[in-house]
């Protein structure tokens, strides 16, 4: 059995524990996470050990400044000793479990912060997509990235692919800021069936999981579609999500890897990302795919990506 994780839940514990690593110059890797842990985020957890020797911290922290009003701040799922359950098994040796008053010293509520208090601003890229749904919420998660990437100090961080937006954001905004730290990406991890491992997957009553594989089935649509171009890869995804599914689409897109507009010719071998995002009843859930377009002549696409109106009704996901 892997020895229990050391706990931290203060600034000053946190430096204490890691300041045996730093002296020593030790690799770093970290796994920032809001807990209500699953498979999919021990799979972080041994990637950030493949990284290197050193120790590996995970930090626990569901974070206000992402929620916004009628988010699910107040209900998201918080089993702590079932967490550090998972921590335990995958080896983890630090794992950091702050006060909202230990990250936020100037105060933090749903949505805001001590208008003393300095924030990330995302830029454009965080007004689309999961911010054009969620206003603000990006703001939020470079936000607390930002300060954990301080506390800890790593050299390597993994962030999941199911939160392509959020893994795109947080690499540029480490290139933009000049943060001595490595983002690595760490592949989806589904259900047998496909479905997404996501925290919110508990809210699920049986009927409403069995329709939330539909998702995954579009995503896969879309894939297989790859050869007649994005416009045809975008039509065999919809042709997945009409209103029979009962999901409650906010978006569906087709984006270059850096969500960037696609180009309107595609040539064979173009590297795509197909997003998706709706509501299963009060849950909100979220998938991509990584997509290459074939042979076949590609056809004009005219503002790609093409996206379903996002709601008006936000909701968060992890």
């Amino acid at each position: 059995m892997s020895p229990t994780p050391l706990v931290a839940e203060t600034r000053e514990e946190l430096a204490r524990h890691l300041s045996g690593a730093h002296r020593e110059r030790a690799a770093v890797s970290f796994v920032p996470t809001m807990g209500a842990l699953h498979d999919g985020h021990a799979r972080l957890m041994q990637v950030a050990r493949e990284q290197g020797s050193g120790p590996v911290v995970v930090s626990i922290f569901v974070n206000p400044l992402q929620f916004g009003q009628g988010e699910d701040l107040d209900r998201y799922p918080r089993p702590l000793e079932e967490d550090l359950k998972v921590c335990e098994r995958e080896g983890v040796d630090l794992v950091f479990v702050p006060r909202t008053e230990e990250v936020y010293p100037d105060g933090a509520s749903t949505g805001s912060i001590d208008e003393r208090g300095v924030t990330v601003e995302p830029g454009p890229l965080g007004n689309v997509l999961e911010g054009a749904v969620r206003p603000g919420h990006f703001r939020g998660v470079l936000t607390v990235v930002a300060k954990l990437l301080g506390l800890v100090q790593p050299q390597v961080a993994v962030f999941g692919e199911k939160d392509y937006q959020q893994l795109v954001l947080v690499r540029r905004m480490v290139r933009d800021l000049c943060l001595d730290v490595e983002i690595v990406g760490a592949e989806t991890q589904r259900e047998s069936d496909g479905l997404a491992l996501s925290s919110r997957n508990r809210y699920l009553d049986p009927e409403q999981r069995r329709r939330a594989v539909t998702l995954c089935r579009a995503l896969r649509a879309a894939r297989a579609a790859a050869d007649g171009g994005p416009r045809a890869a975008l039509d065999a995804a919809r042709s997945e999500l009409g209103p029979a599914t009962g999901i409650d689409l906010d978006y569906l897109v087709l984006t270059d890897p850096d969500l960037g507009d696609l180009p309107p010719q595609v040539p064979a071998g173009t590297q795509g990302r197909v997003l998706v995002a709706g509501r299963i009843g009060s849950t909100r859930l979220i998938d991509n795919l990584p997509i290459t377009f074939g042979p076949t002549s590609p056809r004009p696409v005219a503002g790609v990506p093409n996206a379903v109106e996002p709601s008006s009704r936000p909701e968060g996901d992890s």
